[in-house]
């Protein structure tokens, strides 16, 4: 791992990722491939969040394996990008096995950028088809790509005072294992910032100025360890954790904030790693991958 930037998702084995973007519209979305019998679960914080097949990943729910994840632009209209991705997928011979046909599992979660760019653009089953096509093993692009096109951060300072976000990522390896994560930071919150108080006690800023459900920071954790399903949603958890660290303020009822943790049982050979250490990755990889829109 190169010691120079703080790593990508695809350094969990087998893990793909590919991006369709619009710049013109400010819009994208990107799709995460994961390796046939992949474990994931979820954990949703915030008041807005705009998904697709994220209460099959509760950990008491029967389905344990995923196909792929989906990030993207458009709000609920985007959601739409993933019945793309089920068809690329079924033409694999991927999906949970059903007596008529197989059912590509791909959760999928959405935010709201039809603000900054033109809002009759929004990513759709053909855009979906076009990530998924595009995903590589090899790496893949950070910052104003995919999902993460029309990513804005710093909105609860009034909109005027926006400054971009994007797409980011980053990784860590635990013992014999790889934690990475690549997150899509559309926050009402600031990035990096240190919460003030003014004289009177209140906390600065001007969040009800910014409109409900118009925000929301997404994004998937992988891990090549083995994990099951509980464990996942501890990964999930520690996520949150993260954003929490690297935003402020966050999971407030003007965001949507998601994070799918997923356990690809890619690498199992070195020393055995707690579910402990694994989560504290967790929260580094994620405070990292969001602080780097600060530097």
């Amino acid at each position: 791992m190169d010691p120079e930037r703080p790593g990508l998702l695809t350094d969990v084995p087998g893990v793909a990722v590919g991006h369709w973007s619009d710049q013109a519209g400010r819009t994208g979305c990107t799709v995460v491939l994961v390796p046939e019998g992949t474990v994931a679960s979820v954990e949703v914080r915030g008041g807005g969040p705009a998904s697709r097949e994220l209460a099959l990943l509760e950990p008491n729910r029967h389905v344990t394996a995923i196909d792929a994840v989906v990030l993207t632009g458009g709000s609920a209209y985007g959601l739409a990008a993933a019945d793309g991705v089920m068809r690329f997928l079924e033409q694999a011979g991927r999906g949970y096995v059903t007596p008529a046909a197989r059912v590509p599992i791909v959760p999928t979660m959405g935010v709201y950028d039809l603000a900054v760019g033109d809002a009759s653009v929004r990513p759709d089953a053909a855009a979906g088809r076009a990530a998924a096509e595009a995903a590589s093993s090899e790496g893949h692009d950070v910052g104003v790509v995919g999902a993460g096109t029309g990513c804005t951060t710093g909105k609860w300072l009034g909109r005027e005072r926006a400054v971009a976000g994007g797409l980011v990522a980053a990784s860590q390896r635990v013992g014999g294992v790889t934690v990475a994560c690549l997150v899509a930071v559309n926050a009402v919150g600031s990035v990096g910032h240190a919460a003030t108080l003014d004289d009177d006690g209140a906390v600065q800023g001007v969040l009800g100025r910014s409109g409900a459900g118009e925000n929301t920071t997404i994004g998937v954790v992988a891990t090549s360890a083995r994990l099951d399903k509980v464990a996942c949603r501890l990964l999930a958890e520690s996520a949150h954790d993260g954003l929490a660290r690297a935003v402020f303020p966050t999971h407030t009822r003007f965001d949507g904030d998601a994070f799918v943790a997923c356990a690809t049982a890619s690498e199992t050979g070195g020393d055995p790693v707690g579910i402990d250490a694994l989560r504290m990755a967790t929260t580094v990889v994620v405070e990292r991958a969001i602080l780097s829109l600060a530097s």
